[in-house]
């Protein structure tokens, strides 16, 4: 009898955290469930309205490694170019980005995929907050002000719920007051609270490997 106890105890545990997990994974992103007020931010061919952005901003830019496949509607970074990031060009203060990705075959001898997603820098990059892409990322991370003194700091990723890194993955980055929230394929992964930095530009960072972008939106919030 209290075997028969223990296994259904057991069972029903099991069966809640398949709910819990299914839960988890139909959280749906902000594009879904708040469809309207969105612009498309996908650059044009000559990425007018975006610029390119060393990282240390004292580095010299390496080579173009930025290109738009205006057939397929992508953005794509050969990851050739060294180490940067791509800003959109308008400082703004409460806002979602939503980024659709997937990094394409690899061409460097580093053994994991690298790339992010940026919001609330400064123009130049001293100051970023950045939502990590890659096989074990979807956790914040950066340099911020606390108290006013520009600090490392790196929030842990609460949830893992990655595509295998060739498939398409979504991320949607969100700075609402005080607080930056990292989702990804379903789960909210990480989020920073008391953010001093009220407002900034978001980009998207090229890190030594090719990656495709699609469906860059934007939603102002008030």
């Amino acid at each position: 009898m209290k075997f028969t106890r223990r296994l259904a105890l057991l069972l029903a545990a099991f069966l809640l955290g398949i709910g819990a997990d299914a839960r988890a994974e139909k959280l749906p992103d902000a594009l879904t469930t708040e469809p309207a007020g969105w612009t498309d931010v996908m650059p044009p061919a000559d990425l007018q309205g975006w610029s390119r952005v060393a990282i240390p901003s004292t580095n010299a830019l390496g080579r173009a490694q930025w290109q738009v496949d205006v057939t397929n509607r992508l953005l794509v970074c050969t990851g050739d170019g060294g180490h940067e990031m791509l800003r959109f060009d308008r400082r703004l203060t409460n806002a979602i980005f939503h980024v659709e990705f997937r990094f394409v075959t690899l061409t460097t001898k580093h053994p994991h995929y690298n790339s992010g997603i940026f919001i609330r820098n400064s123009a130049d990059g001293t100051i970023w907050h950045q939502c990590q892409l890659t096989s074990d990322g979807g956790y914040i991370f950066g340099n911020t002000p606390v108290n006013g003194q520009p600090q490392l700091f790196l929030v842990p990723a609460e949830n893992r719920c990655w595509k295998s890194a060739v498939e398409w993955n979504t991320m949607e980055v969100t700075a609402r007051g005080s607080t930056l929230t990292c989702w990804c394929n379903g789960n909210v992964l990480s989020t920073l609270e008391h953010c001093e930095v009220s407002a900034g530009y978001l980009a998207l960072e090229a890190e030594d490997f090719a990656i495709e972008f699609r469906n860059l939106k934007l939603k102002e919030l008030p």
